[in-house]
């Protein structure tokens, strides 16, 4: 409780602030942007990770 004081003082600045108003004009969207890459790529190095180490876990407990 003690901590939580000083963090909300601390970002009563940025609550407080207004946010910019939209401009209401939409971008068209040519390609896909930069982040949804970056996501798609960690979500397959993800994926892959997952099922290494469930192939890993398998083969350990397998006796043949």
């Amino acid at each position: 409780m003690r901590v939580l004081l000083p963090l909300l003082l601390f970002a009563a600045p940025a609550l407080a602030a207004d946010p910019p108003p939209h401009s209401g004009v939409v971008k068209e969207r040519t390609a896909p942007e930069l982040s949804d890459i970056a996501l798609f790529v960690m979500a397959a190095a993800g994926l892959l990770l997952a099922r290494r180490a469930m192939r890993r876990r398998f083969d350990k407990h397998r006796e043949d």
